[in-house]
């Protein structure tokens, strides 16, 4: 089987750089999988598991968004904030629903009958909120 260069890059620091053999990503137009040979693709991701299936197993890591390129060799993604799945703790998932929550309200603050920008804001909670129950934990009203 074909395999790709699959790179993972946060603000704070490169948390993947292996051969895989398909990336599962979170994208914003919907989940895509990006596997050798695929068409050259540059894709926004929407806050959700980034899984990369490898031969050692899977990795799955929690995304906020960012923006991937994919080419018949490789996936890069850039991250906006990038977690490995087991590092996200109830703690960490609760600030990152916090910090959701908060950009909704700038939004409901600085755009008054602009719907656009609240909707984003809303999606993007709604997203957050979403990958509680991917792994495993749940948000707190």
């Amino acid at each position: 089987m074909a395999n790709l260069q699959f790179d993972l890059v946060s603000p704070e620091r490169r948390l993947a750089s292996v051969e895989a053999t398909e990336v599962q990503i979170p994208a914003a137009e919907g989940d895509m999988t990006a596997m050798a040979n695929h068409a050259p693709t540059i894709t926004t991701l929407r806050p959700g598991v980034l899984t990369v299936v490898h031969s050692g197993g899977s990795d799955a890591y929690v995304v906020s968004g960012g923006f991937a390129e994919i080419t018949a060799e490789g996936v890069s993604v850039l991250a906006e904030q990038a977690l490995p799945k087991d590092e996200v703790t109830q703690e960490v998932y609760d600030q990152m629903v916090a910090d959701a929550k908060a950009a909704v309200s700038r939004a409901q603050d600085n755009f008054k009958n602009e719907p656009g920008p609240v909707d984003d804001a809303a999606k993007l909670l709604s997203d957050m909120v979403a990958i509680g129950g991917h792994i495993g934990l749940t948000a707190k009203d």
